[in-house]
């Protein structure tokens, strides 16, 4: 196959290798991977190839990927600069808080692009509108010109990103296991009139994302996190473990039960399709060839508690409609006592804050709702009673 196009992908993890860097791979492009971790880059640069192996219920495939390379952004930032301004396509699955740290190598180089081709700008995070995010942090760094002539230097299309990357083994070294189901949903209006739709295989091009992203992160994220946060208060170690027991199994989807009814009723998606959708996650999740860890599911619960993401988000929404949220607060209580875990920052900041504040602060601070939102009122009893317990 022959590699002419290329891409520079920050993050070197097992989404960054397992997904992105594989599908951009089997559509020709030879990756640039950028990251900070000096062992990373290390193995990336002194390793050829690796595998990444999709785990199904029908078994398992392993495949290889080469033709890569990779830089250390902390020392050889202007190769990077370089890099990104003779790409096609720059990726990144960083982490939404770390959108900010990787946008001034981005800003640089499209201010020394060349190319008569616009680079394609696409974040894969588990982020609503993460590329917009990313876009107002490098749009921040360029030059009134460069401002003025933008859309002849690089197009941002928001994604979504749906595919389960389990715990890796400990001895795994760069090779990935990854599940096999995946969807990868982009925005292609951003790249209409000259914008130089990158061909990428396993794209989904769509004209409205946001049915795609709010359908999977409220259930495939909602679903998942739930699973782990009930399951971490009951001690059990995995999520496929979480779901055989029926008790958990039903509040799981009980709390996607109440995330259907907003995408049927906002998005105009069937309830039979919905249904199925649902069907089909929890299925996923709960396959034991996955071995997917509890507590490495629930890890980062404030971000995971904030206002758009996968517990408020949808039960802000249905508030707003007047609809149920009754599994969804259960969720969030659970959520909530997820606190001082081990290697994990956010559960110890937590437990902070519900310690220092008072219920009806620490509920603005971690949820972002207003006093006037009618989940608020909702939330604070709640609060209170995982504070008192």
């Amino acid at each position: 196959m022959p590699f002419e196009k290329k891409a520079v992908h920050f993050g070197g993890g097992n989404i960054g290798r397992g997904f992105v860097a594989e599908f951009l791979h089997n559509s020709g492009y030879e990756v640039v991977f950028v990251d900070v971790m000096d062992s990373i880059i290390e193995s990336l640069e002194k390793t050829p190839s690796y595998t990444v192996t999709e785990i199904g219920n029908d078994g398992e495939r392993t495949f290889t990927i080469d033709h890569y390379r990779a830089l250390n952004s902390k020392y050889k930032m202007d190769e990077v600069i370089d890099e990104i301004a003779t790409a096609d396509v720059v990726t990144c699955a960083v982490g939404p808080n770390i959108l900010k740290f990787v946008a001034e190598p981005v800003a640089k180089a499209i201010e020394k692009r060349k190319s008569d081709k616009p680079l394609a700008v696409i974040a894969c995070e588990n982020m609503i509108n993460a590329t917009t995010a990313w876009k107002g942090h490098i749009e921040a760094k360029l030059s009134e010109d460069t401002l003025k002539n933008i859309d002849k230097l690089a197009r941002y299309a928001n994604s979504a990103i749906d595919r389960i990357v389990p715990q890796q083994e400990p001895d795994a070294g760069l090779n990935v296991k990854i599940e096999k189901f995946h969807e990868w949903c982009v925005e292609q209006k951003p790249f209409e009139n000259g914008g130089n739709k990158p061909e990428i295989e396993g794209i989904h091009y769509v004209d409205d994302l946001e049915p795609y992203i709010e359908r999977k992160l409220f259930t495939v994220n909602t679903s998942h996190a739930t699973a782990a946060y009930y399951g971490h208060q009951r001690k059990i170690a995995y999520i496929h473990e979480v779901l055989a027991n029926k008790e958990l199994h039903d509040i799981v989807r009980e709390a996607v039960k109440e995330t259907a009814n907003l995408i049927v009723k906002k998005h105009g998606i069937s309830a039979q399709e919905q249904d199925s959708y649902v069907d089909t996650i929890v299925a996923r999740i709960s396959n034991p060839t996955l071995k997917d860890n509890v507590e490495r599911v629930g890890r980062a619960p404030l971000r995971k508690l904030s206002r758009k993401e996968r517990f408020i988000g949808p039960a802000a929404q249905l508030a707003e409609r007047g609809e149920k949220v009754d599994a969804l607060l259960g969720a969030v209580e659970q959520a909530l006592r997820f606190q001082n875990v081990e290697g994990d920052d956010e559960s110890v900041e937590l437990a902070k804050i519900l310690k220092e504040k008072s219920a009806e602060d620490a509920t603005t601070h971690i949820t972002g709702l207003d006093k006037s939102h009618p989940l608020y009122e909702k939330i604070v009893p709640i609060v209170k009673k995982v504070q008192t317990s």
